[in-house]
């Protein structure tokens, strides 16, 4: 069994590389059952988007796709560090890259809210 929990729990973006599409008013509501993850998010630059993910320790592995504000199907994958704060809230750092278009590649990280 995993230390963190994602179940029902609230993400917003700390930062992203340019090449993001994610700004600070979207918003991740996750889900998990065992050790998959997932997430519905929207608002900002993302008219929605979905995260499938598996859970192995400190990491999580996740495939995403969205449609954006512009109506640009995007998707890609990424693995995510996850670290505790001192307030017990749930910090995720991710290595990203599109799978589509020039397959960019960059780093967000998230904040449990």
């Amino acid at each position: 069994m995993s230390k963190f929990n994602f179940h029902n729990k609230t993400f917003y973006l700390l930062e992203n590389s340019v090449n993001g599409k994610v700004n600070s008013e979207t918003v991740f509501n996750y889900k998990q059952k065992g050790n998959i993850v997932t997430a519905e998010y929207f608002g900002g630059t993302i008219t929605y988007g979905k995260i499938i993910a598996t859970l192995k320790n400190d990491t999580l592995q996740m495939m995403y796709q969205c449609v954006t504000t512009k109506n640009e199907l995007k998707a890609g994958k990424a693995s995510a560090k996850i670290t505790l704060t001192k307030t017990n809230k749930i910090h995720l750092k991710l290595n990203w890259q599109w799978l589509n278009e020039n397959k960019e590649k960059g780093v967000s990280e998230y904040l449990e809210k």
